[in-house]
């Protein structure tokens, strides 16, 4: 799918979740979904993306896909550039600052974010890169 893809299906599905407090579009299968919000890293505004994730200690861990395309998602370069950033699950949202997780971290969430989305690992064959995983840690008072 192209950016531009990416970006409608984004958008449909982050008005529905918003607008439902994701009671629509809050689970997609047996995984849930959140809303990142990252700070653009050229245009400077936020920049808001669904994603499937799963628990990371008091975090979060989402993969950073792009439904194997051979270039990392807009919203992982986005945290490279400015690793704060928002979550939203439902109706909360909280500050957060982004990750890479390494060694078994990354082993042991990319097996738990692929046991909820088989997707995951036809991506991974499908690219050379090596598909990032990201945690969203919590963080309080001013990011």
């Amino acid at each position: 799918m192209s950016n531009l893809g990416f970006r409608i299906v984004g958008g449909i599905h982050r008005g529905v979740y918003r607008l439902t407090g994701g009671k629509v579009g809050g689970k997609i299968g047996k995984a849930s979904v959140l809303l990142l919000t990252a700070t653009g890293r050229k245009s400077g505004k936020p920049r808001t993306q669904p994603l499937l994730y799963t628990r990371a200690r008091d975090g979060y861990a989402v993969i950073a896909s792009k439904g194997g395309a051979a270039q990392h998602p807009l919203w992982y370069l986005n945290l490279q550039a400015n690793p704060r950033a928002e979550v939203t699950i439902g109706r909360e949202t909280r500050l957060v600052r982004a990750r890479d997780a390494q060694g078994e971290e990354r082993e042991r969430l990319w097996r738990a974010l692929a046991d909820l989305h088989s997707g995951y690992d036809k991506y991974a064959q499908k690219t050379s890169r090596r598909i990032p995983v990201v945690v969203l840690e919590p963080v309080t008072g001013e990011i």
